[in-house]
């Protein structure tokens, strides 16, 4: 008897069983995050059953796009969440979902930046900064450079302010104040999960995180 149909057979189941671990995940994640959309989610390695067996995924990544900021007087969505999960437990449980260690990347972009603070937010001149432009009627516009970083509490901070174009007239002041002065919390993001770097980019900026031991369920986003 060949072995072949018998290969392909445990391709196919084994395939079948990854296809239902990752729809399940992805709706532990949507549900935890909020999004609109189910996240896509894909397992590596085989056999996936013997990691099932063992109670275990050895790696899984995950993407989710439009996550929510909401709970917060300065709300700062996410454009794109990207997130690679090892050792994830599968506890057979459909409500949450524990890893060993995570590492993600949050993609904020200017045009979603732009909303959360009144101003509006694009690429500065230099590595590491943003320029933020403000306009009153009568008053004008003003654009002002500031340094981009991780603050305590998953956080983005604005420093470092100068002014680019324009006069910075009280008026003006007040509302860049509002928008840079504190550091703006990145709401909705996993809980365990801690902002080690940003970054800027061309169309947005690019936040880090890391994580160990950290688990994910429904109304988990962080808000420390």
């Amino acid at each position: 008897m060949s072995l072949v149909p018998l290969l392909i057979g445990a391709v196919v189941v084994d395939r079948v069983a990854a296809a239902r671990v990752e729809s399940r995940t992805a709706k532990t994640f949507q549900d935890g995050m909020g999004t609109a959309d189910r996240p896509s989610v894909h397992v590596s390695g085989f056999p996936v059953l013997t990691q099932l067996a063992e109670g275990s995924l050895s790696h899984v990544d995950l993407t989710a796009h439009g996550i929510p900021a909401d709970g917060s007087t300065r709300p700062l969505p996410v454009t794109k969440l990207t997130v690679g999960l090892d050792g994830l437990k599968t506890s057979g449980r459909t409500d949450e979902a524990h890893a060993r260690s995570v590492d993600a990347t949050a993609f904020l972009s200017y045009e979603d930046v732009s909303a959360a603070p009144g101003v509006g937010v694009s690429r500065g001149d230099e590595p590491g900064r943003i320029h933020a432009t403000a306009g009153l009627p009568l008053a004008g516009d003003v654009t002002v450079s500031a340094a981009v970083s991780a603050a305590k509490g998953n956080r983005i901070a604005f420093t470092d302010v100068r002014t680019v174009q324009g006069e910075l007239i009280p008026p003006l002041r007040a509302l860049l104040d509002k928008a840079l002065k504190e550091p703006v919390p990145l709401e909705n993001v996993p809980e365990g999960l801690h902002l080690r770097s940003v970054t800027t980019a061309e169309n947005g900026i690019d936040a880090h995180f890391t994580g160990r031991s950290v688990t994910f369920r429904p109304s988990s986003s962080s808000t420390a």
